[in-house]
């Protein structure tokens, strides 16, 4: 394992100015404000706020308050922060963003988890972070061969925790972290404890519900099912594109996001809008800076194209189409109102040992960005109840 600082060139970012400045606007429809995709005056000023107010000095020196590393994992090189607890006794947690997230997601929970003393919480909640870059993300990529898919993702960090020493540990994890987290607890039952989530796969309806299913549900549970099977018709309609074509040609697409910042900043910014607890804008959910710090990862490092190939490696894999795997794992899913698809419990349970189940009145698909106080606060509960359990 090497020491890592991050340490982006003055010329990096000077060419990253000059292309800001030249680039070249397409024309907009009038009227139809974010449902053909981003609006051109809204790009149009966070593209002005990038280039002239936004300081990516300050949040480099923020990431480097973390202790970074990198090491060589199964022909990839794994970038990782380890912010370790100054509680003797606390719990190994390895905590994994999705996509188009980066490890900026976790800068507003990493002190409050490993430090709660000094954060308001009780010191026997602490945990030692593991907060590693997903290979081909970031300071992970890009990856240089084929078959990087999340179950090899997740036994890259069964090894990343093996090395650290950690022989017992908790995953946690959204969006495409939520799957690698998932993965982990079922095929690593001696190592993980628990499994902590904030989007669970496959357990929200996939096919319009008929009578009879519904007639076997509770009147709560139903009207979540039917508003369940809504969110998914509007997701197929509407939202599923981006997924559509990184599982199909990510590397056409890598040209123009890996050429055009603007292009890299629209392709992630109406994510932040469509996905999260927002109304008008992105901003309505999380900070404009931590935004385009996140968008840098993708433009400094050059991974527009490496981190989409996640989805055509497991559209492509021998398992895709197949029904979920089950876990035993001890499973736990806080569910924030407004991500992508509506979860239930009737179906999570079918495939997943869910021991804590806990939905929100806001947030979304960001959650440790939108709302980490309660994400905070839903992980220390979770494994502390784990405890309990372990010491009944």
């Amino acid at each position: 394992m090497h020491p890592f600082r991050v340490d982006i060139p003055q010329r990096d970012l000077d060419d990253l100015y000059e292309r800001l400045d030249r680039t070249r606007w397409p024309d907009q429809l009038s009227g139809v404000g974010w449902e053909y995709g981003i609006p051109l005056d809204y790009l149009m000023d966070l593209a002005r706020y990038w280039r002239y107010e936004y300081d990516w000095r300050a949040a480099e020196a923020r990431l480097n308050e973390w202790p970074q590393f990198i090491t060589a994992i199964d022909g990839a090189d794994i970038h990782f922060a380890h912010i370790r607890s100054p509680e003797p006794g606390a719990t190994p947690l390895l905590i994994t963003h999705g996509w188009p997230g980066s490890i900026v997601e976790f800068v507003e929970v990493a002190g409050p988890l490993t430090d709660p003393l000094n954060h308001g919480g009780d010191p026997s909640d602490a945990f030692h972070l593991v907060v590693p870059s997903i290979p081909g993300f970031g300071f992970s990529g890009p990856t240089r061969e084929t078959g990087w898919e999340y179950r090899r993702v997740a036994a890259a960090f069964a090894e990343l925790m093996r090395r650290l020493g950690y022989q017992r540990y908790g995953v946690q994890g959204g969006d495409w972290g939520s799957v690698i987290s998932r993965e982990l607890g079922r095929t690593r039952t001696d190592d993980v404890i628990g499994v902590h989530l904030n989007l669970l796969p496959g357990s929200s309806v996939t096919e319009e519900p008929d009578a009879a299913q519904l007639a076997m549900l509770g009147p709560a549970e139903r009207e979540r099912t039917l508003a369940s099977w809504r969110r998914t018709q509007q997701w197929d309609r509407d939202r599923a594109g981006y997924a559509a074509i990184q599982s199909t040609r990510p590397q056409t697409l890598a040209y123009g996001l890996t050429d055009s910042p603007v292009g890299q900043l629209a392709w992630i910014a109406e994510k932040f809008k469509e996905w999260t607890d927002s109304s008008t804008r992105p901003e309505d959910a999380v900070d404009r800076d931590h935004l385009l710090t996140n968008v840098m990862l993708y433009w400094l490092t050059g991974t527009a194209g490496s981190s989409a190939r996640i989805y055509y490696e497991r559209a492509h894999s021998d398992y895709w189409g197949s029904p979920p795997e089950s876990s035993s794992a001890p499973t736990a899913l806080a569910a924030f109102p407004q991500d992508n698809f509506i979860p239930l419990r009737h179906i999570a349970e079918r495939t997943n040992n869910i021991v804590r189940w806990t939905e929100f009145d806001r947030g979304g698909h960001f959650a440790a960005m939108e709302a980490p106080d309660l994400l905070i606060a839903d992980i220390r509960a979770f494994f502390r109840q784990l405890r309990a359990e372990t010491s009944d």
